[in-house]
Parts: structure tokens; sequence; C-alpha cells
């Protein structure tokens, strides 16, 4: 495909894709697992997956947007589009791959920080939550993104790459 038309089909599918989308998709994928993990390790916990929440013990666990990760979802999505030079099937595969990465480590998150407000109270639940939320989660993104152009040997950058291409495409490079 044609370079120009390429560019123009990745950025009409950045702007029809909302992130609501990111959270229909990854909220039962993180929901149900955490649910039957905490099952698994004997914990007595009920759900309700209409109002997205848990009861165990004595504690009723919302899970408001931001425990989805749906962000970190539509970042990944959006650094794979916004990447020129990517053949549509290692787009695909960098975006399962890293999705599959990014919803493992979230399911974990979810797991620890329950068992840590179970067995250890909610001091140690927020201590744990606070860490997760302002730096591993970052951190661990952007080491799925490094990860993924890695594997799958990606030499452009994102944006970047492509303001490049325009640019000596353009009238205003001198010749």
């Amino acid at each position: 495909m044609k370079y120009e038309y390429s560019l123009i089909l990745r950025l009409i599918v950045i702007l029809l894709i909302p992130l609501k989308i990111f959270y229909v998709i990854f909220t039962p994928l993180t929901i149900f697992p955490s649910y039957f993990l905490l099952k698994l390790f004997n914990y007595e916990i009920l759900m309700s997956y209409s109002d997205k929440y848990f009861v165990i013990g004595n504690y009723t666990l919302d899970f408001v947007p931001a425990c989805i990760a749906a962000s970190a979802y539509y970042l990944l999505f959006l650094l794979i589009l916004a990447t020129k030079d990517i053949k549509l099937k290692t787009r695909i595969n960098m975006f399962l791959l890293g999705s599959l990465l990014i919803l493992a480590m979230n399911i974990i998150r979810v797991e620890i920080l329950i068992i840590a407000l179970v067995e250890y109270g909610k001091t140690l639940f927020e201590s744990i939550h606070l860490i997760f939320w302002r730096f591993v989660s970052v951190v661990y993104v952007f080491f799925v993104w490094i990860f993924l152009i890695k594997r799958y040997k990606v030499k452009s950058i994102p944006v970047y790459s492509d303001l490049r291409m325009l640019y000596k495409k353009s009238l205003f490079k001198k010749k």
C-alpha cells in the first residue's frame, strides 16, 4: 500500500476507535480471572459483575475504570498505529502480545492488592496501590513497548518517523 494511504488509514483508525472500547473489552478480561484466581486461593469472595465490585471479608472493592487499565491498552494501540513501516499482521501480533502482557500484570496487580488488603489491612493495600499507580504501571507499559519493538524489529519511531517522511515528501524540503 502506498505510504500516504497507509498513513491516512492509520489516522482514521486512531480517530474512530475510542478509549471506551478498551473498557468494554478488558473489563471482563480483568474481573473474571481476578475473581476465579481468588476463589482458587480459597478466598470467600462474592462478585457483582454488573456493578463491578467484589465483596471479600469486610471489604467491598469497586473496580473503577482505572483498575481495568484501559488507558494502557489504548496507549499501546496508539503507539502501534502511530509507528510507520509495520505490516498489518505484525501490528495485530504486537497488540495481542502487548495486551496479553499488560493484562497478565494487571491481574497480578489486582491479586496482590486484594490479598494485601485482606491479609495485612488497608494501610499496606494503599501503599502498594500507590506504588503501582504512580510508578510500576508506567514503567511496565514502557518496558512492554521496548520489548515489542525489539521482538518485532521495529525501526521507526512513533509519530516522528511519519513527520520525517512527510517532510521529505513536502514542498518545504530543501533540494
